[in-house]
């Protein structure tokens, strides 16, 4: 009797798809999958090895697909690499790869060049980059510069302002609560739970012997907010994210916020805080670094200790005075000052930063975490309210 066959399983789809994906990794030139990158793929792999793959100056990827590699030193020949990219690829990964392209590429000396800032897809690191170069830019590029910034400061300040007010707006209320409020002032939840054992069972309630209520806004207490911002080269996205909350925190009438900027030097900008875009041009990435000079700048601000928060956002790599730094903070909260250590203010989670000063500080009473733009608002309203710095989770 003739031995039956088995027929080869069909490929599934997802195979396919699982297949393709492994051909896009290994690359144009590699063998060993029997699939053949064609079309769409072979122009991705082709803007993948324009990066990833070679020397600058080996030229762009062929029609071929073959990881020719290189994206060479012209500006019109990377605004279309740009523009190959921003079509394969989503926009978080068309950013990591501009941000590739800075670092291993020299990307940073075309943007100089307005055909080039008209390509890119803006955010945070670009901004960061077209700062450290804001004294190179010539003239028929400085508003093609601008204008980058200012559409990452939109959409930051989109994502960030509302939330910002909505939380500080309510731990300011709740912080200048008063006990003897008017009717119409009561804050009817606090009020009853302040007078719990005074529950009369048989009649089902709380006689209120202690109301809680509500400031009216003409006597709400005013809080004092100082942003010290180190603008040292690896604080950069901070800074970034610092002048958009700078200019948030700035237009909450109940709050008066001072931003002071600082390396070997000391700058305020406070004057500027009405245009972020303004506060980030006025910076200057890189540089030194001397904490202690800031915060006794800081310090020398303060009126009112005991309604002012101070923030200081810095790797605390200090090349000043540390003991002098260390006794600022000592000083200042015991004058009863709320300080806030915050080793970044990014997405990117903490960067390299002095353990050393980052557990003194921690022994002082203000540890030192790294923040999330996000996480941000509900640190600033534990501060206002001087309750316990909620501590986000840290990265490993």
């Amino acid at each position: 009797m003739a031995e039956a066959t088995t027929p080869a399983a069909p490929v599934t789809l997802a195979a396919e798809e699982r297949l393709r994906r492994w051909r896009l990794v290994l690359g144009g030139e590699a063998d060993g999958t029997g699939s053949a990158l064609r079309g769409r793929d072979a122009a991705m792999d082709g803007a993948l090895a324009a990066l990833y793959r070679g020397t600058p100056q080996e030229g762009r990827a062929g029609r071929s697909g073959r990881r020719t590699a290189g994206l060479g030193g012209s500006a019109p020949q990377v605004a279309r690499w740009l523009g190959d990219i921003r079509e394969y690829f989503p926009t978080s990964v068309v950013q990591l790869m501009q941000q590739d392209a800075i670092t291993r590429l020299g990307l940073d000396r075309l943007l100089l060049e307005p055909e080039m800032l008209e390509a890119v897809e803006p955010d945070v690191h670009l901004v960061a980059t077209l700062l450290s170069l804001k004294h190179a830019l010539p003239e028929t590029t400085r508003e093609s510069a601008r204008a980058v910034v200012g559409k990452v400061v939109a959409e930051l300040e989109r994502r960030l302002a509302d939330r910002t007010r909505a939380t500080l707006g309510g731990a300011l209320d709740r912080s200048a609560r008063v006990n003897r409020p008017r009717h119409r002032d009561i804050d009817w939840d606090r009020t009853i739970r302040a007078n719990l054992k005074n529950y009369l069972p048989e009649h089902g309630t709380v006689v209120p012997e202690r109301l809680v209520g509500y400031a009216r806004a003409q006597r709400a207490v005013k809080k004092d907010v100082i942003l010290c911002i180190d603008q040292s080269g690896s604080m950069a996205p901070s800074v970034v994210h610092s002048a958009v909350f700078g200019a948030v925190l700035a237009s909450m009438r109940t709050l008066d916020t001072r931003l002071v900027v600082f390396d070997t030097s000391v700058v305020d900008l406070t004057e500027q805080l009405g245009d972020p875009v303004d506060v980030l041009f006025a910076t200057r990435l890189g540089g030194g670094t001397d904490i202690n000079r800031a915060l006794a700048f800081c310090q020398s601000r303060i009126t009112r200790p005991s309604e002012t928060v101070v923030v200081l956002i810095s790797d605390l790599y200090e090349g000043g005075i540390r003991n002098e730094m260390l006794k600022r903070v000592a000083a200042m909260k015991a004058a009863g000052v709320q300080f806030v250590a915050l080793l970044a203010l990014s997405d990117e989670g903490a960067p390299a930063y002095d353990h050393a000063h980052a557990a003194a500080l921690a022994t002082l009473g203000a540890p030192a975490f790294a923040c999330t733009p996000d996480a941000f608002p509900d640190v600033m309203a534990a501060a206002i309210e001087k309750r316990p710095i909620p501590v986000p989770p840290q990265g490993g």
